[in-house]
């Protein structure tokens, strides 16, 4: 069965005389008595937006253990979050009063989206304000491998001077190849044409090329016609381990492997072979399958097993998933899921919820005694017939209705909230 969520506008008088009306936001209660938690360092736009709305606003720096969380979840009305914060059933059945999750990041893939769905709360996330900032880091890191920069600065930096030009290359003339052709593939592409690359791009669906750029049929393909290969796809079982030993064999001798998507595309041993026996010339990684949940010194075995063997590589590029995280891309972010948090407070829209029906609603008129009711339950039949029969008596203004077609289990309780307006 589908989840289904169906908004009703219901007048209860209606005023004799004409008034002008406009506009208004309309609540679910006082502002001041939502309760909100941003965890991680959300970005001072992200938490300004909110605090502007009247809203309390708890805003801590780190990710929380999960017995803390737990505790903390339980009283709030939203929760911000970035990719290290896991929002598990276990966290969110735990959540009495919560109704909406904004990750301010691209993935989702830290929240249980089925048991988010399962209690009425909605998710939303920012999937393309760091695009720019992802691309950008990528092109960076072409030049940087191409020419050997990471190594060469730390042989600096210990006081040995290394001067050479043994298998450094200009990128001018090389081919990029793009597997994952979205927002950030995309970007990707254009600024490497500019930089006279060649690109090929492999994506699950027919896509229209940017610049010059041609779409090849096959994975393997692209990885046997690619000086560099870029990876950009979202982790789903389909991508989990996509590039492995078979994969790589398959790619130029001499070519290089960047990944900045997820750290579970990539299987890390093959690829450390791969550089030790020179099949690969390099290797930029920014994600990994375990990553810590705070910065410090964290990164080593204990973490995982390779850990030792991926640092000992030569002109390899290793940076803590910092793909996102330039000022502007978190301005964006906090800007884009802050304002997808307060519409759906206020006023119950849904549009960009990843694992929620999506219906726009705007903000009533103002007009007395008009109340607004957002009703989250499972597309089965009679439910929207005991709820018209429960309204019978009013009169209802408008009414909206929408599903998902995902599968979910039959949950026994069911989420209501009224958006009210009280009278001068």
């Amino acid at each position: 069965m589908s989840l289904e969520v169906a908004s009703t506008v219901v007048r209860l008088t209606r005023s004799s005389s004409f008034t002008h009306s406009h506009p208004k936001a309309l609540k679910p209660f006082d502002s001041g008595e939502i309760k909100i938690l941003l965890l991680e360092n959300v970005n001072q736009r992200g938490i300004s937006l909110l605090e502007k709305e009247g809203y309390q606003v708890e805003s801590i720096k780190k990710a929380l253990p999960e017995d803390v969380l737990i505790e903390k979840i339980r009283d709030v009305h939203a929760i911000g979050i970035r990719s290290k914060t896991k929002l598990t059933k276990k966290v969110i059945q735990e959540a009495k009063k919560l109704l909406v999750i904004g990750c301010f990041c691209i993935g989702t893939n830290q929240v249980d989206l089925e048991a988010a769905a399962n209690r009425g709360i909605a998710v939303f996330n920012s999937p393309f304000s760091n695009s720019r900032s992802v691309a950008e880091l990528i092109i960076a890191e072409i030049i940087s491998l191409s020419r050997q920069l990471g190594d060469r600065n730390i042989e600096l930096h210990q006081g040995n001077w290394n001067k050479v030009s043994s298998q450094c290359y200009e990128i001018r003339g090389k081919t990029l190849g793009i597997v994952g052709y979205g927002h950030i593939g995309s970007q990707l592409s254009v600024l490497a044409e500019a930089m006279g690359m060649t690109v090929f791009f492999h994506d699950i669906i027919q896509l229209m090329p940017m610049g010059t750029a041609k779409q090849v049929n096959t994975l393997y393909e692209l990885l046997e016609r690619s000086d560099f290969v870029s990876l950009h796809v979202p982790e789903t079982e389909e991508t989990k381990n996509m590039i492995g030993e078979e994969e790589i064999a398959r790619m130029k001798k001499g070519s290089y492997l960047i990944n900045a998507s997820r750290g579970t595309i990539v299987q890390i041993p093959p690829l450390i072979k791969a550089l030790q026996n020179g099949h690969l010339l390099g290797a930029a990684i920014d994600v990994f399958p375990k990553e810590p949940a705070s910065n410090g010194q964290f990164y080593n075995n204990e973490l995982n097993s390779w850990t030792s063997d991926l640092l000992a590589c030569k002109n390899v590029i290793l940076t803590p998933h910092i793909g996102g995280s330039t000022e502007e891309a978190q301005y964006m972010i906090g800007a884009e899921v802050g304002a997808a948090i307060i519409k759906y407070i206020n006023c119950g829209t849904s549009i960009g919820a990843v694992n929620f029906p999506e219906i726009d609603l705007r903000a009533i008129q103002d007009t007395d005694k008009t109340i607004r009711l957002l009703f989250c339950h499972y597309n089965v039949p009679g439910v929207l017939r005991e709820i018209n029969e429960i309204l019978s008596d009013h009169n209802v203004d408008k009414q909206y209705s929408d599903s998902r077609d995902k599968q979910l289990k039959q949950s026994s309780k069911s989420f209501l909230f009224y958006i009210h307006h009280k009278t001068d």
